[in-house]
């Protein structure tokens, strides 16, 4: 089976304290989570724990999310040794900026196309870390992380995503597709 992940971060801090959205790489990871397909297993890991949490990346297949590139990754990147933008990564909002011309919420798209919109939102993720409310922070990262998987699923068997615009539900259409496996694209590499 693919080692696939799915992953969401939270934030120890907002945009305004530390000088804008220009500036991800400073706002430090309250929690992380992620759902491994070849498990099927959710776990979640504390700023303590990164470390942990890169080898699991640096061996997996595909990464998947919603804006990771642009906010989880560069989030993510004071953390690790190695350059996390190098990872085969799927990231939902690319697809769907690159159809409709710009950007929307993980709540639209979860809303439309699973009938379930998110439990919370970021702002409050931090006022969890704050008040060293970890059990609430964990299960809302984790829940995005649920949301994110199922919207992926969804998306990869249908080839679309619904999101809802105004009153209208309308459709993105996707051409997503199982990455292949990192064994198989060395052994690919070695031949040439």
């Amino acid at each position: 089976m693919l080692k696939k992940i799915v992953l969401d971060l939270e934030t120890q801090k907002e945009f305004a304290e530390v000088g804008g959205r220009n500036k991800n790489h400073l706002l430090k990871v309250s929690v992380c989570g992620i759902y491994e397909y070849q498990s099927d297993k959710f776990s979640a890991f504390t700023e303590a724990e990164i470390g942990r949490l890169g080898e699991i990346l640096q061996n997996a297949d595909q990464i998947i999310g919603f804006n990771i590139k642009d906010f989880d990754f560069e989030v993510l990147q004071p953390y690790v040794n190695f350059d996390i933008h190098a990872l085969p990564y799927l990231d939902i909002i690319e697809s769907v900026q690159k159809h409709l011309g710009h950007r929307i919420g993980l709540d639209s798209i979860a809303q439309a196309t699973l009938g379930a919109g998110k439990s919370g939102n970021g702002r409050e993720a931090v006022i969890y870390f704050r008040n060293g409310r970890m059990d609430l922070l964990k299960k809302y990262c984790l829940d995005d992380v649920r949301i994110t998987r199922d919207i992926y699923d969804y998306g990869l068997a249908n080839g679309k995503l619904l999101y809802k615009d105004f009153f209208e539900i309308k459709e993105v259409p996707l051409g997503w597709q199982e990455p292949q496996p990192k064994l198989a694209v060395q052994k690919q590499s070695a031949l040439f």
